[in-house]
């Protein structure tokens, strides 16, 4: 059983590893995120760039192709061109001007017919595209094609006195001659290949070089994310020391402000869990003499009862008495730490249902009278108005049980013991007050510690076991009451209970 049980625990580790494994690591989402980020920002950087120069590029080479273009259509006009389509001069000038640009010339007149064609493909023929046609009424346009990688532009040809046609008349009057002053279209297409192709050599470079710099931003990048983590892995170190060491090594992690909280809550846990084991080795402890001591007053009074012969019946019946007394003893001990259990078990759930706490109170104390009688304490009961509340009769019954019984047993005799019931529109009270030795000051704090007595001689007298008030404590916690206590020594003590009148399930 045992080798199954150390093989299953070695299973099970391996088990949580493979899990570990599985799960996704901070220090890889971190690099892959910064990576990406960079790699990212170098491209859209690099983009806009080499995007932008280019634009900037072909904006300079257009705008000297249309002042150029604007000097020939002046030469042109004044060279009556339309007139003397053949001369030599212009037509040279016209086709050194295309070849300067690497491209393609046409000049068209009025009637959109191809005067003159660098090409020498459609001389003669007619051109009636959207450039012409705006051209023609006074609008000079261009256009970039991104595909073809080609700009195109048309510009005006004016007549040779159209400055001072446009000066003699009125302003309504000026569209009309400047359209009438239009003798035909210089039209430019130019190829943009040799712009272009430097920019795209660039790319290709740039390509190479972000190749690099990724490389190197790996590197850079895996050697922060591993400092960055450097905490958190000490902070794993160290948790697992304390776990390994006991839990008595606090952990003290400081270097982010993350860290530093994860340190602090995990202290703070740590403590608690101390307390906590602490708490249980008490507990344990107390219970072994508890559930122990009555045991050995049984096997003493028996040896005796062994060792004695021709004793007389009454002593005999004393003895039994005593052993009768102390199984008494044991079975409340055992019966009080079931108690305990149920309570504290997180499944526990409370019967709740309407009871009217004035009838409870006075079943109660009917019940407890005989007890205090045989003392001669008196007990009151004092009652200012109906009660009626959401409570678990059976639970909260032992609850003020144990506070009367205790308040019956650490009284002297004659004494009194009085049990008072008030409510407001929210709570209703319960206080138990006695006349009796009182609680030590430095004993109040603990009284409602399992186990805890505050005058163990005299609570051995009495039969308690010491884990009264602690199940009265958490039996009026899981009502969400509150209890507190007020005690002087050799004067009394009262202890107030405050219990909600409608039950609200969390």
């Amino acid at each position: 059983m045992y080798i199954r049980s150390g093989v299953w625990v070695i299973s099970t580790r391996i088990d949580m590893e493979k899990n570990k494994s599985r799960r996704p690591s901070l220090r890889l989402h971190l690099f892959i995120t910064i990576l990406m980020l960079v790699v990212l920002a170098m491209t859209v950087t690099n983009c806009l760039t080499l995007q932008t120069a280019l634009e900037l590029q072909i904006d300079s080479f257009t705008q000297e192709m249309q002042g150029q273009a604007l000097v020939l259509t002046r030469q042109l006009s004044g060279s009556g061109y339309f007139e003397h389509s053949d001369d030599p001069t212009v037509n040279a000038v016209i086709e050194q001007t295309a070849d300067m640009w690497g491209g393609r010339i046409q000049v068209i007149d009025r009637s959109f017919r191809i005067v003159r064609d660098t090409y020498a493909v459609d001389t003669g023929k007619y051109n009636i595209s959207e450039y012409v046609i705006r051209c023609l009424d006074g609008q000079s346009s261009s256009s970039f094609d991104t595909e073809g990688q080609f700009v195109a532009f048309a510009q005006p040809i004016y007549e040779k006195n159209f400055k001072a046609s446009v000066i003699s008349v009125s302003p309504v009057e000026a569209n009309n001659v400047v359209q009438d002053a239009i003798e035909g279209v210089l039209l430019v297409t130019a190829d943009l290949q040799s712009v272009v192709a430097p920019f795209r050599q660039a790319r290709e470079k740039d390509m190479i070089l972000m190749s690099a710099a990724t490389c190197i931003a790996v590197l850079v990048i895996l050697v922060i994310v591993v400092y960055w983590m450097r905490p958190f892995k000490k902070l794993v170190q160290q948790i697992d020391r304390a776990a390994e060491g006991g839990l008595k090594d606090e952990v003290d992690v400081h270097n982010y402000a993350e860290t530093l909280r994860i340190s602090e809550a995990f202290n703070r846990t740590l403590k608690r869990m101390q307390m906590l084991d602490a708490s249980r080795q008490e507990f344990v402890s107390n219970v072994s003499h508890e559930l122990k001591t009555p045991i050995t007053s049984i096997r003493v009074l028996a040896d005796s009862l062994m060792g004695m012969e021709g004793a007389p019946v009454e002593l005999y019946r004393e003895f039994m008495e005593d052993i009768s007394n102390e199984i008494d003893r044991e079975s409340q001990i055992i019966d009080d730490l079931l108690s305990m259990v149920r309570l504290e078990n997180k499944e526990q759930t409370l019967n709740i249902s309407q009871v009217s706490i004035n009838e409870m109170m006075e079943l109660l104390l009917k019940r407890l009278r005989p007890i205090a009688k045989k003392r001669n304490i008196e007990l009151l009961f004092e009652s200012f108005r109906p009660v009626t509340a959401d409570i678990d009769e059976v639970k909260l019954n032992l609850a003020v049980t144990n506070l009367v019984e205790n308040a019956i047993k650490y009284n002297q005799d004659s004494g009194w013991v009085k049990v008072s019931l008030n409510a407001d529109h929210k709570f209703f009270y319960i206080k138990v007050t006695d006349n009796g030795c009182g609680i030590p000051e430095d004993a109040v704090e603990h009284i409602f510690e399992r186990f805890y007595r505050v005058d163990k001689a005299r609570s051995r007298e009495t039969g308690g076991t010491g884990l009264g008030l602690s199940i009265t404590k958490t039996i009026v916690q899981l009502h969400h009451g509150a209890i507190k206590v007020h005690s002087k020594l050799q004067e009394g003590t009262t202890f107030v209970v405050r219990i909600p009148m409608i039950y609200i399930k969390e």
